[in-house]
């Protein structure tokens, strides 16, 4: 890290201490003026003075969703994570890693990520429906120094923040807490179902301070386990209870399917895990991955309609409610459409296969034979920078589910290998899978595209412009 780079993260991270003791001497009171606070100390020097004054507009407003968010954070959260959190995306990932990551798209004309994905194991201790960890077993593990070493490499390239997948990541928590003490720099998320939460392991969450959670569960008990088996939605809500207990960071992570949709876009789901602490939930559109998968599960056109103007109803400050949604497919719009390959983020499985996206299992490029940077100078990594967005309709954002001849496309013209970890998994009968739904949805979402009002498609992470698009 560069001096200068030291110097204004050690100096934030001092008025950032200031910043919230003062907020534990009455956050319900102080709460506007712990951003008039902040505005004096930091708004000049790194972020723009008007995205501070629209916080302290809508703190003022005991109604605002945001505003009830927010203080839940400084009342609920471990005051040492709060401020890890804060510095590590805020300034180390948002600040400085952005415009590294940025630098590093020009030098080296490719797609470079703010988000890398990565599965400790493919071992879970659960069999969900519809779930390609299912099929795996405990065939694989990336080593503690493998996932040092995607880590280390990903912060030269201006990665900061690194969400833990599976298989079950827990199954590997020491290593995790191994990892999140060695770059402090970096935050961290693990999906996680929960079953290996205890208190001990919380009390370790908390000296690390920069490791956060989304912990899976989908509607009703009987919802629930319906996919994940039973005794599956109690597991979660005992684990939530530790979270909640030891003031952890912590959110859902929801697949919600064409039998669960009702029950995870229900007022009694989110008020119950509002109740229960959670500040964040993970919407993700059931994918028809694996040689179990069933394309009947894919949520219909009305229903993924249906989600997205709830999702705007949920996050509408004055109807929504003190949580943060985001839906993995419907909030396309927001970053420019499909955000894998590296545009924003890729993935790599537990057998160190660099894959462009957690439900692409496909791969030229492996951690024990290409360095991070060489797997996104890669053909099947290029083919994506090249071809996204994969549709000017952003609400039609992925290659594989809203348009499969892409993906087709692209895996037959780079020679790209089937991940699957039990059997090679053809691209076209993947693909066949999602073709009823594009022909399906493509009607519906185009009619929301021309009807509804959009945010600009332009994002610090899209290359906008004439010289960037399809370059």
């Amino acid at each position: 890290m560069a001096l200068k780079q030291k110097a204004v993260v050690k100096a934030a991270s001092i008025a950032l201490d200031r910043i919230l003791k003062y907020a534990d001497k009455d956050p319900e009171k102080n709460f506007v003026k712990i951003l008039d606070y902040a505005e004096k100390i930091i708004g000049n020097g790194l972020y723009p003075i008007e995205n501070i004054e629209k916080m302290k507009k809508a703190a003022m407003d005991p109604s605002n969703i945001y505003t009830q968010l927010g203080k839940g954070i400084l009342r609920d959260i471990d005051r040492d994570i709060v401020h890890h959190f804060l510095i590590t995306l805020g300034i180390e990932g948002g600040y400085f890693g952005t415009k590294q990551v940025r630098a590093n798209r020009e030098k080296y004309k490719c797609n470079i990520p703010w988000i890398i994905l990565f599965d400790p194991t493919s071992a879970c201790n659960l069999k969900c429906k519809g779930c390609w960890a299912a099929e795996y077993g405990h065939r694989q593990s990336l080593s503690y120094d493998e996932m040092d070493s995607i880590v280390t490499q990903g912060k030269a390239l201006g990665t900061h923040f690194y969400m833990l997948t599976g298989g079950e990541p827990l199954i590997r928590k020491n290593d995790i807490l191994l990892l999140c003490a060695a770059h402090p720099d970096c935050a961290f998320m693990s999906y996680t179902n929960g079953t290996l939460i205890d208190d001990a392991f919380c009390e370790e969450v908390k000296k690390v301070g920069n490791l956060a959670f989304a912990l899976s569960i989908e509607g009703t008990e009987e919802s629930n386990d319906f996919r994940r088996g039973a005794g599956a939605y109690r597991d979660t809500m005992r684990a939530l209870g530790l979270l909640k207990k030891h003031k952890c960071l912590y959110g859902i992570s929801v697949c919600y399917t064409s039998k669960n949709f009702s029950y995870v876009t229900s007022d009694a789901f989110l008020d119950a895990m509002i109740d229960a602490g959670v500040k964040y939930a993970w919407y993700f559109n059931y994918m028809p991955v694996g040689h179990t998968a069933d394309k009947a599960l894919i949520p219909t056109p009305a229903q993924r309609k249906a989600m997205y103007f709830w999702l705007r109803k949920m996050r509408n400050s004055a109807t929504g409610k003190p949580i943060m949604v985001i839906d993995f497919q419907d909030d396309g719009e927001y970053v420019g459409g499909c955000i894998a390959g590296g545009r924003n983020y890729f993935h790599i499985n537990s057998a160190g296969d660099i894959e462009p996206c957690v439900f692409i299992h496909y791969s030229d490029a492996n951690i024990r034979t290409h360095t991070l940077l060489q797997a996104l100078q890669n053909p099947l990594f290029m083919a994506y920078h090249r071809g996204q967005p994969f549709n000017d309709n952003h609400l039609r954002p992925c290659p594989m589910l809203e348009n499969p001849d892409a993906l087709r496309k692209m895996v037959h013209e780079t020679g790209a290998k089937s991940t699957n970890l039990i059997t090679a998994e053809d691209v076209d009968t993947l693909c066949g899978r999602c073709d009823d739904f594009a022909y399906e949805w493509a009607g519906v979402a185009d009619e929301i595209w021309r009807t509804t009002k959009h945010p600009k498609t332009y994002t610090s992470y899209y290359r906008d412009g004439e010289k960037g698009l399809r370059q």
